[in-house]
């Protein structure tokens, strides 16, 4: 019988291995634009698994790599410290994921955050519960976006709140 996680985790490393160079064609620049995006969504899936793997995560219940085509996914730990961004998060907020890893999601807040809003996510974390809400943020180069995220706390093996987990994408 085939082990689907041991496919998808070869796919991945072959992925991480690949090295490519765009062509000077136009089609080849799209196709190529489109594989290393297919690439970058194969490796994320594969850290956020081995996140999951090592945290002895419950419950997990997404479907991570067709989230990744339509929204960023960042996770922090408990304190809310981020541990991981997928790649496409350049894509939103020009932002490399190494950029926000080790830093807090209060990164993107600023002058024309609702409070109320932000208040409310706190709310949200110290108690442990999903929300959906959707904020304004800024973007590296200052622009503000809006975003609309979708966390969830994520719970290990012994019931503890080991990480929060979001969907975001820009509305």
């Amino acid at each position: 019988m085939i082990n689907f996680q041991d496919y998808d985790n070869g796919v991945a490393k072959f992925n991480e291995a690949l090295k490519i160079n765009s062509n000077p064609v136009f089609s080849w620049d799209f196709y190529s634009d489109a594989f290393m995006q297919l690439k970058s969504r194969n490796v994320d899936t594969k850290k956020i698994k081995e996140l999951a793997l090592a945290s002895k995560w419950v419950n997990v219940h997404w479907d991570i790599k067709n989230a990744l085509s339509e929204e960023v996914i960042v996770v922090t730990d408990a304190s809310l410290t981020i541990v991981f961004a997928s790649q496409n998060i350049a894509k939103m907020n020009g932002y490399k994921s190494e950029e926000v890893v080790g830093k807090s999601p209060r990164m993107f807040q600023g002058a024309a955050t609702c409070q109320e809003t932000s208040n409310e996510i706190k709310k949200a974390i110290k108690n442990g519960v999903p929300f959906e809400k959707k904020v304004v943020n800024y973007k590296k180069n200052g622009d503000v976006y809006y975003c609309l995220i979708k966390g969830f706390p994520v719970f290990n093996k012994k019931g503890n709140l080991s990480h929060f987990i979001a969907f975001e994408q820009a509305a």
